[in-house]
């Protein structure tokens, strides 16, 4: 049964990865028609409401080493699996930045030293913003989107509808930080198109590790203060 959670959570973790990752190699900027930073933006929102629907029974629908590490801190999720789920989310990223790779070098002129969709401050953040502003803007996206998980996902929410909001939520969260950091709140997502980057990419992915996973920590644990009552495990079915 752990299996097969480990199996959703690198299926998901795949999905928004080469979904939201392949909307600014390939579609962003394509000439005339390209869909944009709010193309971008949804994209990622989508693939987390698209996958939240499909495997949020399974696994908890993480896709996420903040997610999965906030939840933990909020009292949510076992801290024997983080460590589990956190290489299986790294796989699936890893796999599919590969496929992204695959595809985006089919076009004449592809050079991932230009960018990959990877995660960068100072001179890699698609505005320049120095380290500091960027440490900062990932730990308190990272933050308000795991408050957002914690509530959507509480057993006195809405039925049905957290897939939405934390989607729309992670929409919100690139909307604003695009230009920025280019957006991470998501280590693994980060990882994946960092290992075909080299060079600066992976040099700075410190930091698209540490902040989320502070962030993701602190959203966690102030929803558990300001809401103590219990309201169940984010983990899918009941492990074996």
């Amino acid at each position: 049964m752990d299996m097969k959670k480990y199996a959703a959570e690198a299926i998901g973790t795949f999905w928004l990865t080469f979904a939201g990752c392949g909307s600014a190699v390939i579609a962003a900027g394509f000439p005339q028609v390209g869909i944009g930073l709010l193309g971008v933006s949804l994209a990622f929102g989508l693939s987390v409401v698209t996958m939240a629907y499909a495997i949020g029974h399974i696994s908890g629908c993480h896709l996420n080493p903040a997610v999965t590490v906030g939840l933990a801190a909020g009292g949510r999720f076992p801290t024997g699996q983080i460590l589990p789920y956190i290489v299986a989310q790294v796989v699936g990223a890893i796999v599919a930045a590969a496929l992204l790779y695959v595809i985006a070098s089919g076009a004449p002129g592809f050079d991932v030293t230009k960018g990959f969709a990877s995660n960068g401050y100072g001179a890699h953040s698609p505005g320049q913003y120095g380290m500091v502003v960027c440490f900062i803007t990932e730990v308190v996206m990272t933050m308000m989107f795991l408050f957002i998980i914690m509530g959507a996902t509480h057993g006195r929410a809405p039925a049905g509808f957290a897939p939405l909001a934390i989607g729309l939520a992670l929409v919100m969260i690139h909307l604003v930080s695009i230009p920025v950091t280019n957006t991470s709140v998501n280590p693994a997502r980060s990882t994946g198109p960092a290992l075909f980057v080299g060079g600066w990419a992976l040099a700075q992915l410190w930091l698209f590790w540490l902040a989320p996973l502070i962030g993701g920590a602190l959203g966690g644990a102030i929803y558990r203060w300001l809401s103590e009552e219990p309201a169940g495990v984010v983990a899918g079915v009941k492990t074996a």
